[in-house]
């Protein structure tokens, strides 16, 4: 495995943590209280693995994958990068205080807060499965150095006699 396996890894861990999700939500309106709690730490623990992965990314990639081709849907997919940028922000306070209020038994605090959490937290991870399908599957990008790397030391060219 390489750093480069990391794109479809964060997928898959996204892909994940959307079952558990689902799950968590199907269990709690069947009034399931112990599978909706195992499942929605389940969600907690993959979603924590899926930022650690992608933290190690882009930290140690000098190669970032941009949208370019096909420009018609170019827009499109930055308004889905975008709200799900934004929103993977907005989400990680949420998530916490959400637990917080689980784990301390403040249910009624707890569905207040979980009606807004669960689908923003659905949405991120949906998007973040579509996103990568879109950069690496349905529209393959090439890959270019980050801008901000320097360019490779020039090979020393021997003097002209």
């Amino acid at each position: 495995m390489t750093i480069q396996d990391l794109p479809l890894i964060n997928a898959c861990l996204n892909s994940l943590a959307t079952v558990f999700l689902t799950l968590g939500f199907v269990f709690i309106k069947k009034g399931n209280k112990e599978a909706h709690k195992k499942s929605m730490i389940s969600a907690f623990i993959t979603s924590a693995v899926f930022l650690t992965c992608y933290l190690i990314y882009h930290f140690n990639t000098e190669v970032v994958t941009r949208f370019v081709d096909p420009a018609w849907f170019r827009p499109i997919y930055l308004v889905i990068l975008f709200t799900h940028v934004v929103l993977a922000v907005v989400i990680l306070p949420l998530i916490f205080m959400t637990f917080s209020r689980a784990l301390k038994a403040r249910f009624e605090l707890h569905k207040k807060i979980a009606r807004w959490t669960w689908p923003l937290w659905m949405y991120v991870s949906v998007t973040g499965v579509l996103i990568y399908l879109l950069l690496y599957q349905i529209f393959p990008q090439s890959k270019e150095a980050r801008p901000d790397s320097a360019p490779p030391p020039a090979a020393e060219q021997p003097a002209a006699n």
